[in-house]
């Protein structure tokens, strides 16, 4: 080892799903969502002032901040953005989770909490999901640092009630409690009925699924004014431009327009349901999913050779090779097109098995 490595900061990194590059494939891997943004989102990108890029963006988001607050009906001092929801979370380890205690999150979750835990020198536990994937509220019910878990939670899908979100706030009343709803538009119910009565209850959501702007990276948080108050602290003290001024414009955009957000959402919903059916009918078998992707394992076929099969005929789904993972697989809902070409190609590949 050269001399300086040994002061390098090692970390094993969050693994991105695959980008494929194509024309004619068929991207069901990332839970990106089929349709295209609000209209108002495309006409605003028609007519903006490029002048503007010239100079730096409002640091402290304002215009995005309450149109989000006016579409939820809170305060603006209690809304914060940040580059997509991966930054808001990150944002939120670095800024509550302080403890000499464990924070706690489950052990099959979103992947990135445990490398976020790993750079900022937390500690952590992960509480085992039951036999049917749900989360054991009891699990959270010990002394620890913080806890954070995704409502509806992935790669499963499944989601909890609020009466079992309530209580794991109930016994953590010492620590922030993060609710990660980066997929609750889908079907689930937001914890966002809560926060006027848990003032350490921070809900985190996405522009990136429900409202077809991944490419656009913006996420929010919405909680006590204290919570996000200590956000922007933290955030003011690393980078005070984190949103760019389009994704700030378009933002907007997206927010505004309730009717179309309610539309698309429908249709993933309805195309969801339909894909429930013919998969158990191929011998899939899945959570009950109440996110915009299915869960799946089939009862013959080892989930890797159905990955790999699907991956030659360029439709490119999810697979996570690691333990009670690798016989699933994560579909994303496409449009009804998409799926059915998925239909029809595991309908031939399985028959010859």
């Amino acid at each position: 080892m050269r001399p300086w490595e040994k002061n390098i900061r090692k970390v094993v990194p969050y693994v991105p799903g695959e980008q494929p590059k194509g024309d004619r494939l068929i991207k069901l891997n990332t839970n990106e969502n089929p349709y295209p943004p609000a209209p108002g989102v495309e006409q605003a990108l028609r007519t903006m002032d490029t002048d503007a890029f010239r100079k730096y963006p409002d640091p402290t988001a304002s215009a995005l901040t309450e149109a989000l607050a006016e579409y939820y009906q809170v305060g603006k001092n209690q809304v914060f953005v940040g580059v997509g929801s991966d930054d808001v979370i990150g944002m939120a380890f670095l800024t509550f989770f302080n403890s000499d205690k464990p924070i706690l999150f489950p052990d099959v979750t979103y992947s990135f909490y445990p490398v976020w835990a790993d750079l900022f020198r937390i500690p952590y536990e992960t509480p085992a999901l039951d036999e049917q994937f749900r989360i054991r509220k009891e699990d959270y019910y010990r002394e620890n640092g913080g806890v954070i878990f995704p409502n509806p939670n992935a790669p499963t899908g499944l989601d909890m009630g609020l009466d079992e979100i309530e209580d794991i706030l109930k016994h953590n009343q010492d620590v922030v409690v993060i609710v990660d709803e980066a997929y609750v538009d889908f079907g689930s119910q937001s914890a966002l009925s809560l926060i006027s009565k848990y003032e350490n209850l921070l809900v985190v959501q996405t522009f990136s699924k429900s409202r077809s702007m991944a490419g656009m990276r913006i996420g929010y948080a919405i909680g006590h004014p204290d919570l996000i108050r200590a956000m922007n602290d933290v955030k003011y003290s690393y980078n005070s431009y984190t949103m760019n001024m389009p994704s700030l414009m378009l933002g907007v955009e997206a927010v505004k327009d309730d009717a179309y957000f309610k539309e698309t959402l429908g249709k993933i919903m309805k195309t969801r349901e339909e894909t429930k059916g013919w998969m158990k009918e191929l011998g899939f078998s899945f959570p009950d999913s109440k996110s915009n992707f299915l869960f799946a394992s089939h009862e013959r076929v080892p989930a890797v050779e159905i990955f790999e099969a699907l991956k030659k005929e360029q439709i490119y789904v999810r697979y996570f090779k690691q333990p009670r993972l690798e016989n699933y697989l994560r579909i994303t809902i496409g449009t009804d097109a998409e799926m059915a070409a998925l239909k029809q190609f595991l309908e031939s590949f399985l028959s010859g098995r």
